[in-house]
């Protein structure tokens, strides 16, 4: 580390982010430090920043959990990661807590998520533990004409919708509807695709609605236009039309909003599953006993587990699913900015803080 390390950090809710330096991190046994190549400004992130969504860390904290880079530093018993290039998963489990050790790690209750138990992205460097880094083939991705900072958002952006397709068990010839396609639920309509779904895809953007029939949707709706039972017939004529089953649809709600909940709660049938991977702090009234009368299920999905990453990642590398078009980078010194425009909805891709340029 020639140049001295430096990270953006939140003083108080709303209040411009501060640049400051810090001495070089050192990586104790089972630690590394990754010199950070790019790092995704997610909507959790925006919650922290502007509506008070609890975080772990004290403040001042250094928000940022989509994070890609190499390591540049290694502990005792994590040499062998020394030059990797890296992705490194939003929500890092201990690996052996009871959760852990029966497959719930993402709500392992000694968790490490950057920028929120501990410090984050935005930032030239990070240190984090080298339990669950997911390591980055980099003939692929130059392969598949990507850079190390282009591939931070898979770290959330991909993997979440990821774990909650496979969490939903998405099968060749299902229909799936994803409900926001944003950051993540844009991802989201690409992975059902992928694992071989019909996808429904709504939102009230036409702009964002036209470009995913491109990358996946077979229907696109528009809420602002169809609602309701007029929904829910748009979406039963569809699947007459295509052939396919009228029940057991996998919903999947990724707007992060209380219409978006309603919407897709109403949307369920007989035998459906419904993914909640949005987060929003509002609150709203469902009758919960629709759930018993057609014998639904409802599935939460905070993160994705570590050993899950290497799959997603490789339909990005593998070119199943595209980031580019629904990607752009800026200066990490921008940042402030950034988050403005981001809060105003004045961005129309997912933005990547880059610390050096």
């Amino acid at each position: 580390m020639s140049k001295a390390p430096f990270r953006w950090s939140m003083t108080a809710m709303g209040e411009p982010m501060l640049r400051s330096e810090f001495e070089p991190l050192q990586p104790g046994a089972g630690e590394v430090v990754v010199e950070v190549a790019g790092c995704g400004v997610c909507h959790t992130d925006l919650g922290y920043y502007y509506d008070g969504v609890r975080f772990n860390h004290a403040l001042p904290l250094t928000l940022g959990h989509e994070i890609s880079g190499r390591v540049v530093a290694a502990g005792a018993g994590a040499e062998a990661w020394q030059g990797k290039a890296v992705l490194i998963p939003a929500v890092m489990p201990c690996g052996v807590c009871e959760l852990c050790l029966s497959g719930h790690g993402t709500i392992c209750r000694q968790q490490q998520m950057p920028g929120n138990d501990i410090q984050g992205g935005f930032a030239s460097h990070i240190l984090v533990p080298v339990r669950g880094l997911c390591p980055v083939d980099e003939q692929k991705l130059k392969a598949a004409n990507l850079s190390l900072a282009d591939i931070s958002v898979v770290a959330d952006a991909v993997t979440t919708p990821y774990q909650a397709a496979v969490q939903a068990e998405v099968q060749p010839g299902d229909l799936a509807i994803v409900i926001g396609i944003g950051g993540v639920g844009g991802h989201a309509v690409q992975i059902a695709h992928a694992m071989g779904a019909t996808v429904v895809a709504i939102d009230v953007d036409q702009a964002k609605l036209d470009n995913m029939a491109n990358y996946g949707a077979g229907l696109t709706i528009n809420a602002r236009e169809v609602q309701g039972r007029d929904m829910k017939k748009a979406i039963t004529a569809f699947v007459k039309e295509k052939g396919l089953t009228q029940y057991c649809w996998k919903i999947f709600e990724c707007s992060g909003t209380a219409i978006g909940q309603e919407t897709a709660y109403g949307l369920m049938t007989y035998g459906a599953t419904l993914s909640v991977v949005g987060f929003t702090m509002d609150k709203l009234e469902l009758r919960l006993s629709n759930l018993m009368a057609f014998h639904a299920r409802a599935l939460g999905n905070w993160g994705c587990l570590t050993e899950l990453y290497p799959a997603a990642l490789d339909l990005v590398l593998d070119k199943k699913i595209a980031l580019t078009p629904f990607i752009e980078k800026h200066p990490l010194d921008e940042i402030n900015q950034v988050f403005t425009a981001a809060h105003e909805h004045k961005l129309t891709r997912r933005a990547i803080l880059v610390p050096n340029p």
